[in-house]
């Protein structure tokens, strides 16, 4: 139980400089994997904080983004309170400001073995696993496309399409928004689409790293899938990396999409034995 002494409470962009503080102090740090950092979503009504004489103990944020879709974006804590304490308290607020505002599917990407353990004691449950795949430097197939579809590398003016593409593509959960894609194009090393007519129908965008590029985002509409689109955007990223000198190109997808896990196996990726447990809990409108 959270003593008298500390107060939980709304974050807001006062709190930027003690929260920082906390996620750079504490080992106990979780982070979705985003292409934002955590305090760009202060000042939104769903990041909350433990405090004690100005000092910030915990914090947690858990803002939708698709509507309808929370992902817990932050969650750290230290010194007084423990990890159960800490997510009790601020867990509960997220709850209620999550129901009074409509209800959403809340989800987990438990990176530390601190944080499956806490989201196994909670009313979470497991979804399925998120694997990590890597390429490095195996040679693959060369692009190849049906006539009337065009490979190019994507432009500002694609994301509104490309935001479509990725909402066709993608169960709920696992949609970005046209907010996050704009964020993930400005970050990009590498995006491309494929079009048919003008239509954008597939895409890739990709993120720099340590000797290579991170595959962030692949993406097929329904009606185009099963026609070689997926490969030949992979296909374009390694002869891309390759011709940059770049010999490392990773990847992460859920473990029981079996399509997705072929298309990378066949060009060229292996598992790297890495896999992190997917969480979910569901929170209706005015629970």
């Amino acid at each position: 139980m959270i003593g008298l002494d500390l107060q939980v409470r709304p974050a807001g962009e006062q709190d930027r400089q003690a929260i920082s503080d906390l996620i750079f102090f504490q080992n106990h740090v979780h982070r979705h994997l985003d292409w934002r950092h955590p305090l760009d979503w202060l000042g939104s009504p769903y990041f909350w904080l433990i405090e004690e004489d100005g000092r910030a103990l915990a914090a947690l944020a858990c803002p939708p983004d698709p509507p309808g879709v929370a992902w817990l974006r932050l969650f750290a804590y230290g010194g007084a309170v423990s990890a159960s304490e800490a997510w009790s308290a601020l867990w509960d607020l997220a709850r209620e400001e999550i129901a009074r505002r409509g209800g959403a599917q809340v989800a987990v990407i438990a990176m530390q073995t601190w944080m499956r353990d806490l989201m196994q004691r909670t009313e979470f449950d497991w979804l399925q696993n998120l694997v990590m795949l890597e390429w490095q430097g195996r040679p693959a197939l060369p692009p190849s496309l049906h006539a009337g579809l065009h490979l190019r590398a994507m432009t500002e003016s694609d994301l509104p399409a490309v935001a479509q593409t990725d909402a066709d593509a993608f169960d709920p959960l696992w949609r970005i928004s046209l907010d996050n894609l704009q964020r993930a194009f400005s970050q990009s090393i590498s995006a491309a689409v494929i079009e048919s007519q003008g239509r954008v129908l597939g895409c890739q965008l990709s993120t720099g790293k340590p000797n290579g590029a991170h595959l962030a985002r692949l993406a097929v509409r329904k009606e185009a899938q099963g026609f070689g689109l997926g490969e030949a955007l992979v296909a374009g990223l390694i002869q891309q990396m390759r011709q940059r000198g770049a010999n490392l190109i990773s990847v992460n997808t859920q473990g029981d999409n079996r399509v997705s896990l072929a298309l990378y196996q066949k060009m060229g990726f292996i598992r790297t034995g890495e896999e992190h447990p997917v969480f979910r809990s569901f929170v209706n409108r005015g629970d």
